[in-house]
């Protein structure tokens, strides 16, 4: 029964290019009910994906708004009822407005100024907004937030940006095929799966339901060990709340059981600050993935450095340099391969792709 979320991961994929992480990161905030966080650049597609999910999800309420500095409490939660107000009554129309929303995108959200930040703390944590003093439970599942840049230190938005569970930068299609394929809409009428608000809340009770092994908890305080040793302190919350995500991932992998390969997705959820990013994520990376994992990536990232230094010099001693370390990860590759013969599904693509790089420069930068 959980073809459908699959439909819909791939769907999206297919519709935006280069966005496969963050498809998956809304996916799993939307199955966890959590929020994430998009920072990137204007013109990369964080509201148009965020819109689209909302419209495959038959029924659910969405609300879009863009902060500004001079925002007003109205524009988010409604304006206050005449009806009421002649009564002496401050009391809010809240219909069509945020506090009756299952899906909210919040565009410059650290735009947000004191006048709306209090309720819109209370709102996206504790999913209450109080009317009149009143405290009133909304049917908020998820808020997607994006923002240009990170905000600042000193702007007291600290509360806020802890708020997000998950946060991914965004950045402009890389690939020219992609980039091509985006200007010509190929993809732009393909038919979207869809999903009811009741089919989204069984999902969601599923993936509460997905089991933890102690191997996963262990993995997690060794993490937390780590990171602590570096002189980040992830709050215990934002520990317990990424529970959610691992589940949710592993339900959008169609198994039951949460994996170590699961927690990779913390890399970007237990860091603070920027400058944390790199070190969170190697952590995460060194106790989340096996050794054979950990080579593969390595290799990688290694062999598109040396296509990348290759072409920018484009000399015949950088050409020979190149075609000599390209070899040598060829090599270790094929060993690996007849070592794990197990996990040939894996190195095999990448043994491949290394290859072709290696032939790019004996051809191209040696002319051989």
């Amino acid at each position: 029964m959980f073809q459908k979320i699959i439909e819909i991961k791939n769907a999206l994929n297919t519709r935006f290019f280069e966005r496969e992480r963050e498809v998956e990161a809304l996916l799993i905030a939307l199955l966890a009910r959590q929020h994430l966080l998009l920072i990137g650049p204007a013109g990369t597609a964080k509201s148009a994906l965020s819109a689209e999910l909302a419209k495959i999800v038959q029924g659910a309420n969405y609300f879009q708004w863009l902060l500004t500095r001079f925002s007003t409490p109205e524009e988010l939660f409604g304006p206050l009822s005449l009806k009421e107000l002649e009564k002496g009554v401050y009391k809010r129309n809240t219909a069509g407005k945020m506090p009756e929303a299952h899906i909210v995108f919040l565009d410059e959200i650290f735009k947000s100024n004191s006048a709306i930040l209090n309720s819109l703390l209370t709102l996206i944590n504790e999913r209450v907004f109080y009317n009149n003093g009143t405290p009133v439970q909304t049917p908020l599942m998820t808020i997607v937030g994006a923002s240009n840049e990170y905000p600042e230190e000193g702007e007291g938005l600290e509360a806020l940006f802890d708020r997000f569970l998950l946060r991914c930068e965004v950045d402009y299609i890389v690939d020219d095929q992609c980039f091509i394929s985006m200007l010509k809409g190929t993809r732009a009428n393909q038919a979207m799966p869809s999903i009811t608000l009741d089919e989204l809340r069984q999902f969601q009770f599923y993936a509460d339901m997905v089991d933890i092994p102690d191997e996963v908890y262990q993995t997690l305080a060794t993490i937390r060990r780590k990171l602590r040793d570096e002189g980040i302190r992830p709050s215990d919350r934002r520990f317990r709340q990424s529970l959610r995500l691992l589940q949710a991932k592993a339900l959008i992998e169609q198994r039951q059981t949460v994996e170590l390969k699961d927690i990779l997705i913390l890399s970007h959820a237990l860091w603070e600050t920027v400058d944390q990013k790199e070190i969170v994520s190697g952590i995460v990376k060194e106790n989340a993935q096996d050794r054979i994992t950990t080579e593969l990536e390595r290799i990688e990232a290694e062999s598109t450095d040396i296509l990348a230094a290759v072409r920018e010099n484009g000399s015949t001693d950088a050409g020979l340099e190149a075609t000599q370390k390209l070899k040598a990860l060829e090599a270790q590759l094929k060993r690996l391969s007849a070592e794990h013969s197990d996990r040939k599904a894996e190195i095999l693509p990448l043994l491949k792709k290394v290859m072709e790089r290696k032939r790019f420069v004996t051809e191209t930068i040696l002319g051989v």
